[in-house]
Parts: C-alpha cells; sequence; structure tokens
C-alpha cells in the first residue's frame, strides 16, 4: 500500500487518470448488472440479453482501430474527455426504457456506449506513457490491474445490491453522473510538452489508410520479437477469456447453487486477486516475457484444478488466485506494448490490440454458449485451462525461434 501511495506521490498526473478509471468503470458495471437485470424483467429472454451483449462487441470491430487513429493524431486528453461527456445523455436514456417497445433505445444506446469505449480505450492506453516516467511504466501498469479489481469489486458486487434496493433508474442516472465526473478529473490533468507526441512534419505521420496502418504494424513487429508475442498473444488468449466470462456466472449459479450472491463473490474473488497482483507486478523490472508467458501457463493451471474443485470456498481462493497471476500477465504484456512502440504509434497499437482482443472475446462467449449445449460445465472449463497452458508453451516456442532469426539477421 505504501509502495501505491509513493508511486502516485510521483505520478500525480497519473493519479487523476486512476481515478477517473475506477469512478467511470464503477458507474458503467452499476448500469451493466442493472441492465441485464431490466432486460430479464421486461422480456423474460435470454436472447435479448444475448443480443446486448453481443452489441457491446461489435463497436470494437467498427470503431477500435479508428479510435487508434485518433489517439495518434489529436489530444488523447481531449479525446477522453469528449468520449465521456458524448455518452452522458446515452447512459441515462435507459430510464426511457418502460416496457418491451421500448427496448430499441437499449440496443441503440448500448451501441453507442460501447463505441465510445472502443475510442476510449485505445487514447487512455496510449496517454499513460505521455503522462508517467519511462522507469515507471512496469509500476503504473500493475496499478491498472488494482483499477480494474477496485471496479471489479465496486462495480459488479455493488451494484447488484443497489440496483435491488433502489432499483435500476438510479444506477443509470448514477452512470451518466460519472462520465461527467471522470471527465472533470481528466480535465484537470495539466498540458504537457509531452502531449505533443505528433509529428506535423512527417507527412508520413499523416497517412491514414489501412494499408500503411498495415505496413507500419508490420514494421514495429519485425524490429521487436516481443512485440510480435504480445500481438500473438492478444490473438490467442482471448479465445479462452471467453470461455471463462460465460463459465464464471455459470459454476457459482450451476455448480455451487449459490445464485446471485455466488456470481458477485467470484466477481469480487477476481478484483481482490487482481488487486493483491500488484505487491508482486511492482516489482519487476526486466524478464517481461518470459514471466508474463510463465504467469499466462499458471494462470491455465489454476483454471484446470478450478475445474476439478466441488467446495465454493476453494474455488473463491482459486478465483482469487487466477485474477493474482492474470494481473502479473497482463501487467507484463501492457508494459512490453508501451516500451516496444514509439510514442506517436501507440494510438494505432493500442486500437487494433483493442479491436482484436474484444471482437475474439464476443466470437468466444458466442462459441461457449452453443458448446454448453453438448458439453457439461467443467469439461468446457478443463478445455479453456488447457488452451491458456498450451498458448503459453507455445508462444515460448515461437519466442526462442524469433529470437534466433534475430540473432542470425545482427550476425
Amino acid at each position: 500500500m505504501a509502495n501505491a501511495i509513493n508511486i502516485f506521490y510521483q505520478e500525480k498526473n497519473y493519479l487523476r487518470l486512476f481515478l477517473a478509471g475506477i469512478v467511470n468503470g464503477i458507474g458503467d458495471r452499476f448500469s451493466q448488472v442493472a441492465l441485464l437485470s431490466l432486460l430479464l424483467e421486461l422480456t423474460g429472454s435470454g436472447l435479448a440479453v444475448g443480443i446486448a451483449l453481443a452489441i457491446r462487441v461489435v463497436p470494437f470491430l467498427l470503431f477500435g482501430p479508428f479510435g487508434g487513429f485518433l489517439a495518434d493524431r489529436f489530444s488523447r486528453k481531449k479525446i477522453l474527455i469528449i468520449t465521456d461527456l458524448s455518452r452522458i445523455a446515452f447512459a441515462i436514456s435507459f430510464v426511457l426504457v418502460n416496457d418491451k417497445s421500448d427496448i430499441w433505445i437499449v440496443y441503440l444506446s448500448t451501441f453507442v456506449l460501447a463505441a465510445g469505449e472502443a475510442i476510449y480505450a485505445p487514447a487512455r492506453k496510449s496517454f499513460i506513457p505521455l503522462l508517467v516516467k519511462k522507469e515507471n511504466i512496469i509500476k503504473i501498469n500493475s496499478l491498472e490491474q488494482v483499477m480494474l479489481g477496485i471496479v471489479l469489486i465496486g462495480g459488479s458486487f455493488s451494484g447488484g445490491i443497489v440496483t435491488f434496493f433502489f432499483g435500476p433508474d438510479m444506477t443509470f442516472w448514477f452512470n451518466g453522473l460519472s462520465f461527467l465526473i471522470a471527465a472533470m478529473i481528466i480535465f484537470s490533468i495539466p498540458f504537457t510538452n509531452k502531449n505533443r507526441h505528433i509529428q506535423k512534419n512527417d507527412k508520413k505521420n499523416h497517412e491514414s489508410n489501412i494499408f500503411h496502418s498495415i505496413k507500419t504494424i508490420k514494421k514495429l513487429m519485425i524490429a521487436s520479437s516481443a512485440l510480435y508475442i504480445a500481438f500473438l498473444f492478444e490473438f490467442i488468449v482471448p479465445l479462452f477469456n471467453g470461455i471463462d466470462n460465460v463459465l464464471i456466472s455459470i459454476y457459482a449459479v450451476q455448480e455451487f447453487d449459490l445464485g446471485d450472491i455466488g456470481v458477485g463473490l467470484f466477481y469480487g474473488a477476481l478484483g481482490i486477486g487482481l488487486m493483491l497482483s500488484f505487491i508482486v507486478a511492482q516489482r519487476i523490472h526486466q524478464h517481461l516475457l518470459l514471466i508474463g508467458l510463465t504467469a499466462l501457463i499458471l494462470e491455465g493451471l489454476f483454471h484446470i484444478i478450478l475445474s476439478r474443485v466441488h467446495l465454493a470456498f476453494i474455488a473463491f481462493i482459486i478465483y482469487i488466485s487466477i485474477s493474482f497471476v492474470s494481473g502479473i500477465c497482463n501487467t507484463c504484456f501492457d508494459s512490453i506494448v508501451m516500451k516496444e512502440t514509439p510514442s506517436d504509434k501507440q494510438g494505432l497499437v493500442f486500437g487494433l490490440l483493442t479491436t482484436i482482443s474484444n471482437t475474439f472475446i464476443g466470437i468466444s462467449m458466442f462459441g461457449a454458449g452453443i458448446i454448453l449445449e453438448v458439453v457439461n460445465n467443467r469439461t468446457l472449463g478443463l478445455i479453456g485451462g488447457m488452451g491458456f497452458v498450451l498458448t503459453g508453451l507455445f508462444l515460448f516456442v515461437v519466442y526462442s525461434s524469433k529470437e534466433k532469426e534475430l540473432s542470425t539477421l545482427r550476425e
């Protein structure tokens, strides 16, 4: 805790971004819990919920690369403020939904909110290296996992309680207010010369067609084997993350008979693990890729163990362990991308990674739902865990091969 306070003292600008992320994230989680409950209440249909979740994924495919394009050409601070303010009305619009005929409002606003997040996410990620000292990047990325942990605990668990006692409308108003507060916090971040990351005299930086973007990404990956592995990581790992997202609720309700309280407890466990990961992650200084891949393999092993467990308490501990190693893994890979990518290209890279990750998670969640019709819950959990382990081993082999190739070229 003292280390976190010390980092915040050194990086006061990041502290503002951190607080804005917590406010924004908790508001979104509150709203998501309430929205799904509202849809079930009005329609009684799982299909309506499935459509709403699917709509949250589609905008990332459409707007993720565009968000990265904007982040490399305009003030990242302004992008964050504008996207927050523009989402307020749509966040509150859910209060207008009173019966089945109003469901279109849910789908439209959900799409717009997700589109805003698709633009917001790469701008925020690429804003971090402009705010903090280079030597603090790893520590800052470990604090990002703490932020996600706080959001999971404060949003998912508390959101269900607030919805139960005060109704969904209160959470929708709170979400709208959270966007306003987050925008105000980000507005307070002072402008520095580091924000001038656009080199206006270089015409190549203004080439915006898709082919130029692909060439740029290709050059970056050829130059850095670590970045090459980071891209492969974002292509493969989300396919198994989607399985986990589906199974966490199913485990709580069907395997451990804990109902909605169990869902909240398991999400709370994930939040605790992410917060605890800071203790280890902020002490990492080198060998980011090797540590990240080792953590990925451990995450898979914990999922395999979880698929065999029958006591809820042990499952709770394992979920903490899963998110603990996941937080370390994410810290390592985020730091690799920030260290290996030039500042004026980070919006492009994070935009593409955001698009890939969210799109593949959506595909995976859809696929997991279909597979569960023919495969039992624990078998799918075992398959997902093995997927993490095999992916980690595969990326180890690819990295070794890539390093040998680069060594040969240098000679």
